[in-house]
């Protein structure tokens, strides 16, 4: 059974939410922070990235770092302005991205559920991640970025947003990139018929967002620590998240980049390439499951593994028969996570942005994957399995400074 629990949303005024609003911090890197911020004083990344305002030469795990975000995040406060609703409320979040459109709910989600494995993961967290992202929910009191989850659909969650979207909404703003982003504050009414209609909803997966639901989790309990003469815990114990509908969800490749073919020459590479897949040449985009690309040399070969081939890993997806019986055994990557040969370019750069790279000498080779599917992230969540790092782009991506859970 899935909890949600309205909030007191503190937002910007609608007049300046085009101008908070900013893309996820971890989906960028400083540079790119720092053009997207550039003369726009209240974009959120001054607090979401605010070593973006301090000089290059600052860690970016700095203590200055933090100490900059909370004042960033008061000087917000004042100059968007940013105001506290009145009253606790649940949002419906609608993203249109081209044709796709999908509907999400606004909320806190228990922390004791996500502690408990009632809010079901498929990701492996990194320890450092985690730290930046804690110190950065306990520098400025509050959850900023929202963790994006997913639900197999329910018709009267479906039939509630029905309702709700034919009414004026607290947002509507177009990003740079294109995707329309809609946000409906609901009354006290339809909150609490949401509340009841998740109380029937058999379970909540992340699909991204790991460390944020992660570094709430240990916010909670350093503030518990730090506050143990009795104050209300309350706030601590949700985390603010967007949960949509799996039917909705829309899952874009995650390719690979390696830098180098670890010593073998191009035949050489293709030549062991060969003793498991069928190489044939081939078009960019895998067109199924099963069925992979490789950009080496100017040309595009299709990858399928061959009959007798046994893959291990996590239900057979593509990403784990790479892993396995590619990027191991013939490249010797064996921690994607932690080599720096290996590369990943995610979502709508598409086959383009690795032919650019190869051709450019800043890769060896690329792989061109076909999508996850959601039924695959849900089936090793039910299955409490883990997908291997980089499997899943899902886009469109939400928008932090929206609407914030202070803590």
């Amino acid at each position: 059974m899935a909890h949600i629990v309205p909030f007191r949303a503190l937002r910007p005024t609608p007049e300046a939410a085009n101008q908070v609003a900013s893309v996820p911090y971890d989906v960028v890197n400083r540079k790119e922070a720092a053009e997207l911020a550039f003369d726009n004083p209240l974009s959120f990344l001054h607090i979401s990235r605010s070593e973006i305002d301090l000089p290059e030469s600052v860690d970016p795990y700095s203590d200055a770092v933090y100490e900059a975000a909370a004042t960033n995040f008061v000087k917000l406060r004042q100059d968007a302005p940013l105001v506290v609703e009145e009253e606790p409320s649940l949002y419906f979040y609608r993203l249109r991205m081209g044709s796709h459109e999908q509907i999400g709910v606004v909320g806190c989600y228990s922390i004791d559920d996500y502690d408990q494995d009632l809010i079901k993961k498929h990701e492996r967290t990194r320890r450092d991640k985690e730290d930046d992202r804690t110190r950065h929910i306990v520098s400025l009191r509050a959850q900023t970025g929202p963790v994006f989850l997913t639900y197999r659909a329910s018709s009267e969650i479906d039939d509630e947003a029905a309702r709700v979207i034919s009414t004026p909404p607290l947002f509507d703003l177009v990003a740079v990139d294109g995707v329309q982003h809609t946000i409906w504050r609901l009354d006290s009414e339809a909150s609490t018929r949401l509340v009841q209609a998740f109380s029937k909803v058999p379970a909540l997966y992340i699909a991204d967002g790991h460390h944020r639901a992660a570094s709430a989790a240990r916010a909670r309990q350093e503030l518990r620590e730090r506050e143990a003469d009795g104050a209300d815990v309350a706030a601590y114990n949700t985390f603010l998240g967007v949960a949509f509908p799996g039917n909705q969800m829309q899952i874009l490749p995650y390719n690979r980049i390696v830098k180098d073919l670890a010593g073998l020459s191009s035949k050489e590479f293709l030549a062991r390439v060969g003793e498991t897949f069928e190489l044939n040449e081939g078009s960019s985009s895998p067109t199924r499951k099963g069925e992979l690309a490789m950009f080496l040399d100017g040309t595009w070969h299709q990858l399928l593994p061959k009959s007798e081939v046994v893959v291990g890993g996590t239900s057979g997806l593509d990403v784990s028969v790479l892993q396995e019986k590619l990027l191991e055994p013939i490249l010797g990557i064996t921690d994607v996570r932690t080599d720096k040969r290996i590369g990943f370019v995610g979502g709508v750069r598409g086959a383009v942005e690795l032919e650019k790279l190869v051709e450019s000498g800043e890769a060896a080779v690329a792989f061109s994957m076909f999508p996850v599917t959601i039924e695959d992230l849900l089936s090793v969540s039910d299955a409490n399995g883990i997908m291997p790092p980089k499997s899943t782009w899902f886009e469109p991506k939400l928008r932090d400074g929206l609407l914030i859970h202070e803590i």
